[in-house]
């Protein structure tokens, strides 16, 4: 699958169930909540869970692979509200970051 053919889908499914009604959430309102689910990662990294397993409660899964997918699910969900042209900025950066220089920077990994 795409990249805008994921942002399609969440952002669809968003609409669906209701995220989407109401006032407008602030451009500031989703990057917290990108935060959020990075946060909820590294909460189950800190609960000594797997990188990998995702485990389920019933019917819903959890875990960190879980958690990151969720943050994927809110930047692309936003990327379709907002008409962000994310699959073209990656394809951008990823040719960037092939040209620069080993440990650009001289930063820490």
């Amino acid at each position: 699958m795409k990249i805008q053919e994921l942002i399609d889908r969440s952002h669809k499914t968003a609409i669906e169930h209701g995220w989407w009604d109401g006032e407008e959430r602030s451009i500031g309102d989703q990057f917290s909540n990108f935060h959020a689910e990075v946060s909820e990662a590294w909460e189950e990294y800190r609960n000594g869970e797997s990188l990998t397993e995702i485990r389920y409660e019933g019917k819903k899964p959890v875990g960190l692979p879980v958690e990151l997918a969720d943050v994927l699910i809110r930047i692309f969900d936003t990327c379709g509200r907002y008409k962000i042209p994310l699959e073209e900025a990656l394809k951008v950066k990823l040719e960037y970051n092939e040209t620069r220089p080993y440990r650009h920077g001289g930063k820490v990994a």
